[in-house]
């Protein structure tokens, strides 16, 4: 087990009460498996993949990330916890204008403390998983949606996190551009060998799934996996 979360209710303030985003949440992602989290605007995806993230405390339930419980950690040791543990594929990729894809990538190992001198070969390795070897050299606008949307999955995998948390990878992509994001996603995770969850509206692509959960008004169903 690389991913747990246990019994998790989180609420927001709404006027003078509060509205429920997500209630005793509970799921499981083993590492080297990829879970497909699906449900209409609103539903609680979003707010369950900022719970783990680790970006939102939850009102009650607990978190385990590769063994480790968050609960009672420093704000100091969450951000170490998601810098050496935690990858996050945003829905946009947000790259630097001025910084090929490799620097990208080099940029997260900076982050880290490395020397982004000493990391240029992880760089250039994780480029040709997502391929993109020819491109290394490349900057943002000369690379088309979908090759910027893999320099995103290979940035989130710099630091070799054991969690993937990805959100709404194919929405500005086009179906066939989509699929091979999903396909590449599929094909990391299990090379990469980490826990997934994938948020997606697009339900075309939940046959890649290991496990497919769908929240609805804040509660998470998991029905028979996809395959």
């Amino acid at each position: 087990m690389s991913l747990y979360l246990a019994d998790i209710t989180l609420t927001y303030p709404d006027g003078d009460s509060r509205l429920t985003a997500l209630d005793h949440v509970t799921l499981e992602v083993p590492r080297g498996s990829m879970t497909a989290v699906v449900g209409p605007s609103g539903s609680g995806k979003s707010s369950l993949l900022a719970v783990a993230a680790t970006l939102i405390t939850p009102d009650t339930g607990t978190l385990t990330i590769d063994g480790i419980t968050t609960t009672g950690l420093t704000r100091g040791e969450l951000t170490d916890l998601r810098r050496h543990k935690i990858g996050i594929v945003f829905q946009q990729p947000n790259l630097l204008s001025a910084l090929t894809a490799t620097e990208q990538l080099q940029v997260m190992a900076q982050i880290d403390g490395r020397s982004p001198g000493k990391s240029r070969g992880r760089a250039r390795e994780l480029l040709a998983a997502v391929g993109l070897t020819a491109e290394a050299d490349r900057r943002p606008h000369q690379l088309s949606g979908g090759q910027r949307q893999r320099v995103n999955i290979a940035r989130a995998l710099m630091n070799d996190p054991t969690i993937l948390l990805i959100d709404e990878p194919t929405s500005a992509l086009d179906h066939d551009r989509g699929a091979a994001v999903v396909d590449l996603i599929t094909r990391l995770t299990h090379q990469q060998a980490t826990a997934t969850i994938l948020v997606t509206h697009d339900r075309t692509h939940l046959t890649a799934a290991d496990q497919i959960a769908e929240v609805h008004d804040g509660r998470l169903h998991l029905p028979a996996p996809a395959r």
